[in-house]
Parts: structure tokens; C-alpha cells; sequence
């Protein structure tokens, strides 16, 4: 079983068996979930783009890259 040790400032070192495991990269967000039975479970809170696929419904039209900067420009954005 993968360990690691706390330094005198908190922090530790995530095992390369867990970081492979889990699929995290430098400057991936760590998040630590405390369950009911006091255990504590680290999961990845950095999402990739490619894992959002599929969550929104298909648009009704596509939009132009022209329009969707004049939609911006309309909202007070600059490009």
C-alpha cells in the first residue's frame, strides 16, 4: 500500500502509483472528501475538457465565430 509523510508545514508527496492511478498531472487540484465513517478519500478535482463531452444538449443552430464575438460585444466584452 502506497504511504507518504507530512512535512512540519502539512504537505506531502502523492505517491507515483496513486497520481498514475488517478491521472493527475502538475497543477491538477486535489480534493479530500471526509465521509460519514471519518475515512477520507482524495479524488482529482481538476476536470479535462474531454470528460465534459456530451453533458449540454446539442445546440438548435450552430453560430458563427463572428457572431458569437458580436454577442460578446453586445454583453460589454472587448475582443
Amino acid at each position: 500500500m502506497p504511504a507518504t509523510t507530512l512535512t512540519s508545514k502539512g504537505q506531502t508527496t502523492v505517491p507515483k502509483e496513486i497520481r498514475d492511478h488517478l491521472h493527475l498531472h502538475p497543477g491538477d487540484r486535489l480534493e479530500f472528501v471526509v465521509e460519514e465513517d471519518g475515512r477520507v478519500v482524495l479524488l482529482p478535482a481538476t476536470v479535462d475538457a474531454a470528460d465534459l463531452e456530451g453533458i449540454l444538449p446539442p445546440p438548435k443552430r450552430r453560430v458563427t465565430v463572428e457572431e458569437m464575438k458580436r454577442a460578446v460585444r453586445r454583453r460589454g466584452g472587448r475582443l
